[in-house]
């Protein structure tokens, strides 16, 4: 699995093609969507667990489940779309697989943990977190292209809907989490 995950920090394709057809990795990606999406949530509450302990992992536990929720639905979403507009031969299993196995550079989020030291330190994660977010979603680019065996346009596109939907669910979830009182109304995913 390590070598795996080194192989997607560093995009090699055949990795992603790899998992694909390894069935047995279905679990494994669920799993390592969860704890990224835990550690990345811990980064992104950071900044009230000076505040209230217990509603940063509080939030961090409820922010999981809601990334979780977003992962499926971009991925149902991704296969949908694939399978519709360009005749993709690809099942929702594949595709959790190989954006499972994108999705570890979500992990670079932890780093939000800084903001502990100090809000200054913003300054210097902030940038990070924001280029790990691009990388990542290159990666989605990357991971979406071999699961669906389509030229680059096509996995793009679907990968882009499939974010957007991604993106509304963490919005939603930045709303109920405020509501709840579980994170302040400006922290964001």
């Amino acid at each position: 699995m390590i070598q795996r995950i080194i192989s997607a920090f560093t995009f090699n394709t055949g990795v992603y093609k790899e998992v694909e057809e390894d069935a047995a990795f279905t679990p494994t990606a669920w799993m390592i969507v969860a704890v990224v999406s835990f550690f990345s949530q811990l980064g992104a509450y950071a900044i009230i667990a000076k505040q209230d302990g217990g509603r940063w992992i509080l939030g961090a536990f409820g922010g999981t489940v809601f990334a979780l929720v977003g992962f499926a639905l971009g991925a149902l979403i991704i296969s949908w779309a694939g399978k519709t507009f360009f005749n993709a031969q690809v099942t929702f299993e594949e595709l959790v697989r190989t954006l499972g196995l994108a999705y570890v550079w979500n992990i670079i989020g932890f780093l939000g943990i800084v903001a502990l030291v100090g809000p200054a330190s913003a300054c210097i994660t902030g940038p990070i977190r924001f280029i790990a977010g691009i990388m990542g979603l290159i990666a989605w680019f990357v991971a979406a292209k071999e699961a669906l065996d389509l030229e680059w346009p096509q996995p793009i596109g679907t990968v882009i809907i499939g974010w957007v939907a991604t993106l509304v669910v963490s919005m939603i979830a930045s709303a109920v989490m405020a509501l709840f009182w579980l994170v302040p109304a400006s922290v964001q995913y």
